[in-house]
């Protein structure tokens, strides 16, 4: 075995490193490589099939760094291409790397939150439109009404770093209500997309006082630690030596400019080309 096993995180551009984040904070000791897919993103108006080979892709990549576990802290792929890789390709390459996303964690606790029993979901379009928030929220609370809403152009003023600025209330303020309009009994609402922590602020002035905003970072990062313990056989492949290492498949300056600001703090990162 190489001596550095890192724990893959990959996003297709800078949202999952809001995901990255808390699960530093709560793992420091462990080694992680983080992976930007920007030279192809976004992925949210992307194909099924598209989306699954770009994330084969770069799941491959992690593998060939010795990572036996990879995250998928980006909403996109862990709809349109998770459930094809845990079920048809680790399957069949016989290896006992592991590969998870960010929406089941999410989910699972979707429902004890939510005292009306009515939960949002704020989404790119892709998400939404694989309805992986609405088919999983049913497995563990049956009871529950989903209601979703498309944000397509938040992502954009975020990496544009637009989202802090005036000009985006209108946007941000578009999606929120197009939301509340579909039911006065939402009580809790899902940052279905590693972007949009960055929009908390906003959002938080947007929304009703008794509706509670849950961002996936410290969800997540919870999530993978009782995973690690339920699986002392992965928790021992994973090395431990504090090792942080940053890839983007587009130029590095550009990606360590923009990460800056959902990292919250400076990185060095390496091109990678698939």
């Amino acid at each position: 075995m190489p001596s550095s096993q890192p724990i893959g995180v990959f996003d297709s551009g800078y949202g999952g490193l809001t995901v990255l984040k808390s699960i530093v904070e709560k793992m420091p000791g462990y080694d992680f490589i983080y992976l930007g897919d920007n030279a192809r993103t976004p992925y949210g108006n992307r194909s099924f099939e598209t989306v699954y080979q770009y994330t084969r892709e770069c799941v491959q990549w992690f593998f060939s760094k010795g990572c036996p576990l990879v995250i998928l802290a980006c909403n996109t792929a862990s709809a349109k291409a998770l459930r094809t890789i845990q079920q048809q390709d680790l399957v069949a390459s016989g290896t006992d790397n592991r590969v998870l996303g960010v929406i089941r964690p999410t989910t699972e606790i979707s429902g004890l939150l939510s005292k009306t029993g009515e939960v949002g979901i704020l989404a790119t379009a892709g998400t939404v439109a694989s309805e992986s928030y609405v088919l999983e929220i049913k497995k563990f609370f049956p009871e529950v009404k989903v209601f979703q809403q498309a944000c397509p152009l938040w992502v954009p003023l975020i990496e544009n770093n637009e989202h802090q600025g005036p000009g985006a209330d209108y946007f941000v303020r578009k999606y929120v209500d197009e939301l509340l309009a579909q039911s006065a009994g939402i009580d809790t609402v899902i940052l279905a997309c590693t972007h949009y922590p960055l929009l908390m602020n906003k959002l938080r002035q947007c929304f009703p006082k008794n509706i509670q905003l849950i961002a996936q970072g410290d969800i997540v990062a919870e999530s993978l630690v009782k995973y690690l313990k339920n699986h002392p056989e992965m928790e021992n492949r994973c090395s431990k030596q504090a090792q942080l290492a940053f890839y983007t498949t587009d130029d590095p300056t550009d990606f360590d400019l923009h990460a800056t600001y959902f990292y919250g703090e400076e990185i060095r990162s390496a091109r990678v080309f698939l």
